[in-house]
């Protein structure tokens, strides 16, 4: 196969790892690849130049923004309406999401399962591939999807494209909303599992939580898509009470490796996968620890 001209899109970008993982799953792949990160501030003007690559990631704040530039997509990142994961053919942009994927892969490397009593706090690109892997699994759940007060119209419009979907695959699901304050002050509602789609905690305010230890303590486990830093406050304070805890560079090792099965149909070893995981929780820390 000829050299394959990737990247990583987003703004900002400079927090990415794409580049460090992308280079060892193409080296497992054995596909030659040159792998570049873009800075997009404006999407539209930069369709020239993603048009000449072979397959491009996207990350904050593009994964809805480019739906109006795709000619096509597969059927989870149409049903949620967020696309991380590109393939160009003759120019032609193709989306797919593999967020949702990487989340609950992430999560099963620990032993934990998207069901039972959920806390999704966002409703952005992330939390859309979340919420409908979430809604697509197996088993009774129940989700709450936590929002702030100006978002609430955009959350119960979420949770009710979820709740038809769900319906549609007959699963057993029941979806509500609340704002960080309500959950704060609701003291008798316990959680199997709060899930972090939000960017809050991200260097460079890595000191920052999205809830409190009113919230955290009635967790069984926290998982944080946040990679950077690797301990979040959010994770720091969730062990504090107790909590299992499971850490964001895991999702993003399992949704990169799922990127190449739609671009190349390549599959991975479960072993490389955890190795990769143990790694790239090393050079997080090499890259960015110290900053």
């Amino acid at each position: 196969m000829k050299e394959q001209h990737a990247a990583v899109i987003g703004h900002p970008i400079g927090h990415t790892m794409s580049p460090f993982l992308q280079r060892r799953l193409f080296a497992l792949s054995g596909i030659p690849m040159a792998y570049q990160v873009l800075d997009v501030p404006e999407l539209s003007a930069a369709l020239p130049e993603l048009r000449v690559l072979d397959c491009f990631n996207v990350t904050i704040p593009h994964k809805t923004a480019i739906l109006p530039f795709l000619s096509g997509m597969d059927a989870k990142a149409a049903a949620c309406g967020s696309v991380n994961t590109v393939r160009v053919q003759n120019g032609e942009l193709y989306g797919a999401t593999t967020d949702g994927e990487g989340c609950r892969l992430a999560l099963a490397r620990h032993g934990l399962e998207l069901s039972g009593e959920l806390a999704l706090l966002g409703n952005g690109g992330a939390a859309r591939g979340i919420l409908f892997e979430i809604v697509s699994q197996p088993g009774r759940k129940a989700v709450t999807l936590v929002c702030r007060p100006e978002s609430r119209e955009k959350a119960g419009a979420l949770c009710r494209e979820a709740g038809s979907f769900a319906a549609a695959q007959g699963r057993d699901c029941r979806l509500r909303v609340c704002t960080y304050d309500e959950l704060e002050t609701e003291r008798e509602r316990a959680y199997d599992l709060l899930l972090n789609a939000t960017s809050v905690g991200m260097y460079p305010n890595a000191g920052a939580s999205p809830v409190t230890e009113a919230v955290l303590s009635r967790c069984r486990a926290v998982f944080d898509a946040v990679f950077n830093p690797r301990e979040t406050e959010l994770l720091r304070l969730a062990r504090g009470c107790g909590a299992q805890t499971v850490e964001g560079i895991d999702m993003l090792v399992y949704q990169a490796a799922a990127s190449h099965r739609y671009w190349y149909g390549t599959e991975f070893p479960a072993a490389e996968l955890d190795r990769l995981c143990r790694d790239a929780g090393v050079e997080t820390d090499r890259l960015f620890l110290n900053r």
